[in-house]
């Protein structure tokens, strides 16, 4: 080969190298839009949507109903799984780093969204759906701290929504007409799920109530039930006890003639057994644990919040009533 006809191979070789160069971190991004397009979670593929991160079970059931198929949905919590000291995982911090939208119950629930927002790096939208709601306040060993079961209430769940479809409306004004359309009818089906819980409770002669921790204190404020203690006695399921709050609240249990001691799904039901059979009473469990601390998995009767609720206003009003 001659002088000349290597020197234009070198020459072309050089120029194919730098083409290779510039390609690169074009193929690069491609490679990072195609997988954010594929958006791991519930809600498909993302494009044209919005990209939402919901935190606890219940706000996910809320964006899937006010989202629609306007939304791309992934979800952290798991159900069965507590929101009190989760940790998130790196799937949960590139799904934010991701997001359009991040949206939390608030409450001071999710203590640990704080430091992963941080590690994603993102900067943008962190909707609290607690914006609004009257939150109670804790008494006891709980005093000073604020009960984040915020959703226990159907009319808190109706702030929540609110707030949820207005971030929609604000990130995607061109679909807002669907977005207040859903949270039009999904508010009636809370006035109606309201009322008919209301109507079952008022029709209790029994209104005591014992459960695993303190997660319906906004239920039972809302219905007339008088919360006697919980097994754990804290708004954290998490929490550890002590052989002398357990002996109190056999204690009470005997004392206030409660009927039941409800566990919930997201615990383990031997410490609310023991306390049963010490203080010889119904223990309820199983397939009837209430839901406290998020909803149920694909196919139970908490799997969306409206069953949730119904649900649990069976499993009370049967083992109350004596039924």
């Amino acid at each position: 080969m001659s002088a000349s006809a290597t020197a234009v191979q070198g020459a072309v070789t050089v120029r194919a190298a730098k083409l290779r160069l510039r390609l690169l971190p074009m193929l690069a991004c491609l490679a990072v839009l195609l997988v954010a397009g594929c958006g791991g979670g519930s809600g498909g593929s993302g494009a044209g949507r919005l990209r939402v991160v919901a935190t606890t079970t219940a706000v996910q059931d809320f964006v899937r109903v006010i989202g629609g198929d306007k939304v791309a949905m992934t979800g952290i919590l798991k159900p069965n799984v507590s929101a009190h000291e989760y940790e998130p995982s790196p799937a949960d911090i590139n799904a934010i780093a991701r997001a359009d939208l991040v949206v939390a119950n608030g409450a001071g629930l999710e203590t640990w969204l704080g430091d992963t927002i941080k590690s994603a790096g993102y900067t943008g939208t962190v909707v609290d759906t607690s914006k609004g709601v009257r939150l109670r306040q804790g008494e006891g060993e709980e005093k000073g701290g604020v009960d984040p079961h915020i959703w226990h209430d159907p009319r808190n769940a109706k702030v929540m929504v609110r707030n949820i479809a207005a971030a929609f409306e604000a990130a995607d004004p061109g679909d807002a007409a669907t977005f207040r359309a859903n949270l039009d009818a999904y508010s009636a089906k809370l006035d109606t799920l309201d009322a008919s819980i209301a109507r079952r409770i008022d029709s209790l002669a029994n209104r005591k109530l014992v459960t695993d921790h303190d997660a319906f204190g906004y239920y039972a404020d809302r219905y007339g039930l008088v919360v006697v203690g919980s097994v754990i006695p804290s708004f954290d399921s998490n929490s550890e006890l002590s052989g002398a709050d357990l002996r109190t609240l056999v204690a009470k249990v005997e004392a206030e003639r409660v009927k039941a001691i409800f566990s919930e799904a997201e615990l383990p039901p031997k410490t609310a057994a023991t306390v049963a059979r010490e203080a010889g009473v119904e223990v309820v469990g199983g397939e009837e644990a209430l839901y406290g601390d998020g909803l149920g998995p694909p196919g139970s009767p908490g799997a969306t919040y409206l069953g949730m609720m119904e649900h649990n206003t069976d499993t009370i009003v049967s083992a109350l009533s004596g039924a």
